[in-house]
């Protein structure tokens, strides 16, 4: 079975998520731009989620940790939750 690891910025906004977007793309740490704007929990752990397997997740961000490059910062991504980064850190097929 698939699993991955991943972390993520949660926000309310897509303008928001854009504007942190540049920032991390500009050279700022993902988990200290997590830390400080994500509206999830796992912002104060650098925004990592842990390892999960396909389904575990909402849709939309499955989509992306099952299909998307590793170590890139993928986004805004819609959720019912609101707008997310996401950065896939692994993923075993």
């Amino acid at each position: 079975m698939a699993t991955a690891t991943a972390r993520h910025i949660l926000v309310e906004t897509e303008e928001v998520c854009q504007d942190l977007k540049e920032q991390i793309e500009g050279g700022k740490d993902f988990a200290a731009v997590a830390a400080e704007f994500s509206a999830c929990p796992s912002g104060q752990s650098g925004g990592d989620l842990g390892a999960f397997g396909p389904g575990q997740m909402v849709r939309e961000f499955d989509e992306v940790v099952f299909s998307g490059d590793l170590n890139t910062v993928h986004g805004p991504v819609k959720t019912q939750f609101g707008y997310h980064l996401i950065q896939i850190t692994s993923r075993v097929d």
